[in-house]
């Protein structure tokens, strides 16, 4: 794996123990302990992971806001400054070139984290569809994040700055936090279903950072947790995964972010073609299942009802928390109804799985 990108965590994965894989060309620890273990830890208590391999795109100047609206479906002139936003970023087809996050920062300053594989596309995307007094920069490969998420995410990081953590509401962030002594970003936000902070510093720092979390939650059980448990605490909670549930032949309409697509605030790459999915309806839909029969679906398994196929799964695994075979999966809207049965080809046979309601899992606020 010698050709892979690697985040500044890399020479400590070993030493907790990390299994690293090729991730979107990236070399990223899969699980420390066991993903299991890992997907436990976040539900009760809390867990840390390094995704420093996101992107980081600054968008700043007077044509900032006019841009970022041109680009994405969601509405960012809502934003105030020290709150962020999801958001997807649509091809004029409709389909997705990514889903990201709008932080902003200043008045005229904003930073789009985009996914790790999707950043030179996403970064040459929006230098294309750039116009007027704007300034972009890739800021990547200067950039760390780690994000510590779970119940216990808030007490153990309190113990590591002054700051007022319960001032940092859902989707808001703080910047110049003094964490460990090192100068962050300290964001509300998450990718497992659970409360939790994503963490943005100079890279250099990262080692630091991650070593003094994980002692000050030692006594909690903090862990350090990976791409699988990140994975199946994201699936449970049905949180998109671009290349799975979002893609550039799958639209936003159809993966169920409608919330997300803002067709009144003027015009954006895509609206076009979405607003003619929202008035018409989306020819697919995704839906969550769970298996009645036995076998693990898996993405890409093919999607049938009565011998006919009506799509296919997207994302499908065990459920640790919920303790199911479930999965999503893209089939024709005409079928999307809960309570439906379909069969989940798995080793070319039928298994018998029904539509039902998601998110598998909400957290108890």
């Amino acid at each position: 794996m010698a050709d892979l990108k690697r985040t500044p965590l890399f020479p400590l994965y070993a030493e907790y123990g990390g299994k690293t894989i090729d991730f979107g060309g990236w070399e990223l620890p899969v699980q420390f302990s066991s993903i299991l273990e890992e997907h436990e830890a976040v539900r009760t208590r809390a867990g840390l992971f390094d995704v420093s391999h996101m992107g980081e795109i600054e968008v700043k100047g007077p044509d900032a806001l006019a841009n970022i609206q041109r680009w994405i479906t969601n509405d960012a002139s809502r934003l105030e400054v020290g709150q962020a936003m999801y958001s997807p970023m649509c091809y004029p087809d409709g389909g997705c070139v990514d889903d990201l996050l709008v932080y902003r920062l200043d008045n005229d300053r904003y930073w789009l984290v985009v996914n790790a594989a999707n950043i030179d596309k996403d970064y040459e995307w929006v230098k294309q569809h750039a116009a007027g007094d704007v300034e972009i920069t890739n800021l990547s490969p200067n950039i760390a994040q780690l994000a510590l998420q779970g119940p216990l995410a808030e007490p153990v990081l309190q113990k590591l700055t002054d700051y007022d953590l319960p001032t940092i509401k859902h989707y808001r962030f703080a910047q110049n936090v003094n964490v460990a002594g090192v100068p962050c970003l300290v964001s509300r936000t998450g990718y497992t279903g659970e409360d939790g902070f994503e963490i943005y510093m100079d890279d250099g720092q990262a080692p630091k950072l991650w070593q003094a979390i994980l002692e000050a939650g030692r006594e909690e059980g903090v862990v350090a947790a990976g791409l699988g448990a990140r994975d199946t605490l994201r699936f449970e909670a049905k949180l998109p995964l671009y290349g799975q549930e979002l893609s550039p032949s799958i639209s936003p309409i159809e993966a169920g972010l409608g919330m997300f697509v803002k067709l009144d605030k003027g015009d954006f790459i895509g609206r076009e073609a979405l607003a003619k999915q929202k008035e018409e309806g989306p020819r697919r839909k995704l839906v969550g299942f769970a298996m009645i029969g036995r076998g693990i679906p898996r993405s890409h398994y093919e999607v049938q009802v009565d011998g006919r196929k009506i799509g296919e799964v997207t994302t499908g695994t065990f459920g640790p928390t919920v303790k199911k075979n479930i999965g999503l999966a893209l089939i024709e809207a005409d079928y999307a109804k809960i309570g439906q049965e379909l069969d989940v080809i798995i080793r070319n046979k039928p298994v018998k799985g029904v539509i039902v309601k998601t998110p598998f899992y909400k957290r108890q606020k």
